[in-house]
């Protein structure tokens, strides 16, 4: 009789995990799903520190590939997802002025409104979005515009950069095809 139930126990035990399993698996659907390798935009992150304070922004990078963007591909006047696949998401370990703006440690996602001449910065509060489809302005923690400097060259893939830290100030500069927005940031002196 032990040895009927040990035999009988372990299959049991075995169907009961698989099982949870599945069921598991079956709650996470969606696209946030897609293997990092099956992405058509690899991931890019950019990144600064200056004394306590850290900034860093998570991004799909996207490639212009012969596309016009802005205006187009892109078109004006849209919630934008400032990359490709998941929202792109900027953490801020320490609070900042940026765009003139205070903006409080946290991490947000990072969503624009490209227009020709000005584009509208907005830090949302909802993360693990995939694209800005299921954006809602009640979820916005900031909004700010930044004007649009036209280049002369075009820039192949989308990025995200920072310049160097001077007296306190940072610029996160976005770039793509012929267009380039720049953010002010300024630290925080401690002390």
């Amino acid at each position: 009789m032990i040895f009927l139930r040990k035999t009988l126990g372990i299959p049991i035990i075995l169907i009961t995990v698989f099982l949870s399993g599945i069921s598991c698996q079956q709650q996470r659907t969606g696209p946030q799903n897609v293997p990092v390798g099956n992405r058509k935009s690899p991931i890019a992150i950019s990144s600064i520190k200056h004394e306590g304070a850290y900034i860093k922004v998570v991004y799909g990078q996207p490639y212009r590939n012969g596309r016009d963007i802005f205006g187009d591909f892109e078109p004006y006047g849209e919630v934008w997802r400032t990359g490709a696949n998941e929202a792109t998401e900027i953490t801020i370990t320490e609070p900042v002025l940026m765009g003139g703006e205070v903006v409080e440690a946290g991490t947000y996602a990072l969503f624009s409104i490209p227009n020709e001449d000005e584009w509208t910065i907005i830090l949302n509060n909802e993360l693990g979005q995939w694209g800005a489809f299921t954006y809602s302005e009640d979820r916005d923690y900031i909004r700010f515009n930044v004007p649009v400097i036209n280049l002369e060259t075009p820039v192949e893939a989308f990025s995200i950069e920072f310049s160097d830290v001077n007296l306190s100030l940072t610029t996160m500069s976005m770039s793509w095809d012929m267009v380039k927005v720049e953010i002010p940031i300024r630290f925080y002196e401690s002390g």
